[in-house]
């Protein structure tokens, strides 16, 4: 469950930028014959509709349904008690209620042409019940993938994206670094997160690498654990349905710089991913439909997924310096073809 308020500010997302990203989804389904979209939400899988209509939910789950006439609308198991505060915090025209969403949404929308064309994004990640009960409401209806359309056009930042990334960023670069380093680890965490909350995130997920003498992995911290003389902290934000890595090793300071310049040079080079052959390892996250921090390119991938120009991503990876073993991380631009990548953010050593 998410903790963090969630409010909806005109001026960070103007009705113009949700009504630019709304008529580009409209244009690639008329182009595909689509005359419906639907869009999946939980707390895991948010940022295809937060992008959409600017809807996060803190539990639960809905569906978005965006037809190619007319007012987007949201189908939500949330209870009706919500329905004033989903309207105030999201851009759709209206929000129905009900514990089968995926029922409710096909008879929705088969009500205005039982053999609708519907694209759902996504697919494969509709939960089992949900795919079910859609199949039980509009069994005329006819059903594809519309994972690649959707994609096409979320992955692209326009610049209001950009600027909740920056924000984003500086929200995590604050909290860390408003950490004393007398402080034990329980307590270093304790004051990031309060931190990030006082300064708006909607959620924030601390990891740690405690000793990078012996491990450079970051994981949950869970009861006392003492850390090493050399250690890193990682900040996962999320600010307006926009996310984000940060990481700060407490390290040597020039170590630290030179491995954020590092890191820097070999996101210049993406989407080609030779600039990180000095690395250990190393990850590039980002959304390409509803979850907020896909892998995307990495050394332990299997299977890589295309990079595309213009989207925002979260690239990590461990260093070896001197020695020393650092971990780094920032959100950074993908540039247009043929202009060179650059990070949005990155910690800012003393």
């Amino acid at each position: 469950m998410r903790r963090g308020l969630i409010a909806r500010s005109l001026i960070e997302l103007p009705d113009a930028a949700f009504d630019s990203r709304l008529g580009r989804v409209r244009a690639a389904m008329r182009q595909a014959q689509l005359d419906a979209l639907v869009i999946y939400t939980n707390n895991t899988q948010p940022s295809g509709v937060s992008w959409l209509v600017g809807f996060v939910p803190y539990w639960s789950e809905a569906l978005l349904i965006v037809p190619l006439h007319g007012a987007p609308y949201l189908v939500a198991a949330l209870s009706f008690r919500v329905k004033s505060w989903i309207e105030r915090v999201s851009r759709v025209g209206e929000v129905l209620h009900t514990p089968r969403i995926g029922l409710r949404a096909a008879q929705q929308i088969s009500a205005a042409g039982p053999d609708r064309a519907v694209g759902i994004v996504d697919f494969d990640y509709l939960p089992a019940g949900i795919a079910d009960d859609f199949r039980e409401g509009g069994p005329g209806l006819k059903l594809c993938d519309a994972s690649e359309l959707f994609g096409t056009l979320r992955t692209k930042a326009d610049p209001a994206e950009i600027a909740l990334t920056m924000k984003a960023g500086s929200i995590a670069n604050r909290a860390l670094g408003d950490v004393s380093i007398d402080a034990d680890l329980n307590t270093m965490i304790a004051g990031i997160e309060a931190k990030a909350r006082n300064l708006g995130a909607e959620e924030i997920y601390i990891a740690a690498a405690p000793d990078l003498d012996r491990d450079c992995r970051f994981r949950r911290i869970e009861g006392e654990v003492s850390r090493g003389k050399e250690f890193a902290l990682r900040a996962t934000v999320a600010y307006k349905g926009t996310w984000v890595r940060l990481v700060r090793a407490f390290t040597d300071t020039g170590i630290g710089q030179r491995a954020l310049i590092a890191l820097s040079n070999a996101v210049a080079q993406l989407p080609s991913e030779g600039g990180f052959s000095e690395f250990q390892s190393w990850l590039v996250e980002g959304c390409r439909t509803t979850r907020p921090l896909e892998p995307i390119l990495g050394s332990r991938l299997r299977r890589a997924a295309p990079l595309a120009f213009g989207s925002l991503v979260s690239v990590q990876g461990v260093l070896a310096l001197d020695g020393r073993k650092v971990p780094v991380a920032a959100p950074a631009l993908i540039g247009a073809e043929g202009e060179a990548a650059s990070l949005l953010y990155e910690f800012a050593f003393d």
